[in-house]
């Protein structure tokens, strides 16, 4: 604990701790925000309350709140807009969750920060692990790994989890692409040669909420013993194409839709600003070893999510 720190004693329940949730506008967000309420003390902050560039401001939330907790899940997401923006995206993605780890210290609280696959090259064929050596390819990649480190420089109580092409019911993201693709055109070139795990925001959420709830009661050690980086994505792998795939075998079900042909392109094919690993699949082993957690297969997660899509219609 750095000097000047303020001991905390650590909540009697998890449903007494007081949680700061950082990102609520997001899908991410959103879903924390969802699946921890009645967990405890939630208060939730968004882009309108809070300027994630502006230190002050962002360390005056932080200890307006007085958290148990930090999850933040705000975050610069425009891979390709961070090639030219990279000043933005480090102050969001690196500046901020050191900001955050100084305040969490200084409280004894744990951070909960949400990082990235795209902080490793894509050269290995296999999953990787937490031990492999970060090489990003983007600016993107490169502000969430400066992030990373900038919160283990810190110190103190934190869990940095790693997770890929997140979509969810809400926001925007590849699924909703997709879906809206389709009601433009009958042919839809997608990407077959980047390999990863779509992960739902609600599998992320409700693992984050079954992460803490064991830390909080003790079950897993200290929080300290527990501290550092994991890999949290949902089962399983596949390819854009794949993922796009599923995605209309589920839509002319569930939503009567006409499937757009897919042809499979390579990525030489689809050029965009910021380059993309070939395979990002992570490694969730070390989570499920700490932690018990493993979330579901994508293929599953993806049913639920447009279900969830369905009922909202």
């Amino acid at each position: 604990m750095s000097k000047g720190a303020t001991e905390q004693p650590r909540p009697d329940s998890p449903h007494q701790a007081r949680i700061l949730i950082l990102g609520k506008s997001g899908q991410l967000g959103g879903e924390l925000a969802r699946v921890f309420a009645g967990f405890g003390e939630v208060v939730t902050v968004g882009r309108e309350s809070v300027d994630l560039a502006d230190a002050a401001q962002l360390r005056a939330v932080v200890r307006a709140a007085a958290p148990d907790v930090i999850l933040n899940a705000a975050a610069y997401t425009a891979v390709d807009r961070a090639e030219t923006e990279s000043d933005l995206a480090l102050a969001i993605n690196a500046h901020a969750p050191r900001i955050l780890a100084e305040e969490a210290r200084h409280r004894n609280a744990l951070l909960v920060h949400y990082s990235t696959d795209y902080v490793f090259d894509g050269k290995k064929s296999e999953p990787w692990t937490e031990s492999d050596k970060p090489l990003p390819l983007n600016i993107y990649g490169a502000s969430k790994l400066a992030g990373e480190q900038a919160i283990q420089q810190v110190g103190g109580n934190y869990l940095i989890f790693r997770t890929s092409w997140v979509y969810g019911p809400h926001g925007k993201n590849f699924l909703f692409t997709m879906l809206r693709l389709a009601r433009e055109r009958s042919t839809l070139s997608i990407v077959d040669d980047q390999f990863g795990a779509p992960t739902t925001s609600i599998e992320l959420a409700r693992a984050t909420r079954d992460v803490l709830a064991g830390l909080l009661a003790g079950r897993f050690g200290s929080l300290q013993e527990c501290s550092g980086i994991y890999h949290m994505t949902c089962a399983g792998s596949t390819s854009w194409f794949g993922f796009a795939e599923a995605i209309f075998a589920r839509a002319s079900t569930l939503f009567d839709a006409k499937a757009p042909e897919l042809v499979r392109i390579p990525t030489k094919d689809y050029p965009t600003p910021a380059t993309r690993p070939h395979n990002s699949v992570l490694s969730n082993a070390k989570l499920h070893a700490r932690f018990g957690v493993q979330l579901a297969p994508w293929e599953n997660a993806l049913q639920e999510v447009m279900e969830a899509i369905k009922s909202q219609a």
